[in-house]
């Protein structure tokens, strides 16, 4: 057997090719991860117990208040009929947080004055469309939230 040689060309060959390597990888890596987003790691969430009462809501001012269904901030408020209603508090249009308005009967987006009645129905502005609608069930001193179409 012949005895290899290396030659200063061979090694300056083999440097270049793996920075190219690297450098390609750098590149390539951050790419895919952003193409390809992360499995979620949430559970389905079926029916909340909102942490607050119907005295609570109807101390505040604005006759409402904000819980978390999961991800997404949710809104519970009493209407003029003295019934309790839940929505997603996310306007449709630019993910701002909406208000309840019993001032003007309407839930209100003040970040492009986009409207949407009682019942989630976007009746102005740029909302494209309604509010996600939850289902209320009360009993006693306790009020649970749960998806309408679940």
């Amino acid at each position: 057997m012949a005895p290899i040689k290396s030659s200063r060309r061979g090694f300056l060959e083999v440097i270049l090719g793996g920075g190219v390597l690297a450098t390609l990888g750098a590149v390539v890596y951050p790419v895919i991860r952003y193409i390809i987003p992360p499995a979620a790691g949430e559970a389905k969430l079926s029916q909340l117990k909102l942490p607050f009462t119907r005295a609570d809501i109807e101390a505040d001012p604005k006759k409402a208040k904000y819980f978390k269904y999961g991800r997404n901030l949710g809104i519970i408020y009493l209407t003029e009929k003295n019934e309790l209603r839940a929505l997603a508090a996310t306007c449709t249009h630019l993910d701002c947080t909406v208000q309840h308005r019993p001032d003007l009967g309407i839930i209100w987006c003040s970040c492009h004055n986009g409207r949407y009645d009682l019942d989630g129905n976007n009746i102005s502005g740029p909302p494209p469309r309604p509010l996600e609608r939850y289902a209320v069930k009360e009993t006693d001193d306790v009020i649970l939230v749960s998806r309408e179409n679940a």
